[in-house]
């Protein structure tokens, strides 16, 4: 189509001086007899040429769902954004498993909220190495804190199972927001 444009473009620009030379380079041509195949196969040939060429436009799918309950999009920014909500994610995920684990032991070792919360900032600042991340990204850091007080409240008193499983609820919440701001 577009070779097409062109050579019309020419033709129009040229007049008919270039036509007479279109002609006339014609004429020198060498043709033999075309069988009806090779025409067919010459047609289907330059068919799929055009159709390969042709842009067909790209209609994205819906976007997905916002993620029910915590979402963190949007709140990871600068340079650091991403690193920032890799570490949130695997410290948060990590920091669930542990509190798990603990809750299965005949003698657990986190037996209060404060405990808990103790755990969290000494994972914290031993994973960051004193860098606070809450510093960096405040806008995450708030809506984790409000998250975190939902859940699990402010109480940092004896904790029972079902307040355990909160923690660990809260955590891998907590985790899995944080992934999808890396996606």
């Amino acid at each position: 189509m577009t070779a097409a444009l062109i050579v019309a473009a020419a033709l129009l620009l040229g007049g008919r001086e270039m036509l007479d030379h279109a002609k006339a380079a014609w004429a020198m041509l060498p043709l033999r007899e075309i069988s009806w195949r090779q025409a067919a196969a010459a047609g289907l040939i330059i068919a799929a040429l055009v159709s390969f060429n042709l842009k067909t436009e790209v209609v994205p799918g819906p976007p997905p769902p916002p993620p029910a309950g915590l979402s963190l999009v949007g709140l990871f920014r600068g340079p650091t954004g991403a690193e920032d909500a890799a570490v949130v994610a695997a410290l948060c995920g990590e920091l669930a498993d542990e509190i798990q684990w603990d809750g299965r032991q005949e003698e657990p070792a986190f037996r209060s909220g404060v405990a808990l919360d103790e755990l969290r900032q000494r994972a914290r600042e031993l994973r960051c190495r004193g860098v606070s991340i809450g510093q960096r990204q405040p806008a995450a850091r708030d809506a984790i804190a409000a998250h975190l007080t939902a859940a699990v409240g402010e109480s940092g008193g004896p904790i029972d199972q079902e307040q355990r499983a909160a923690w660990v609820r809260a955590f891998r919440e907590i985790s899995e927001a944080a992934a999808d701001v890396t996606r």
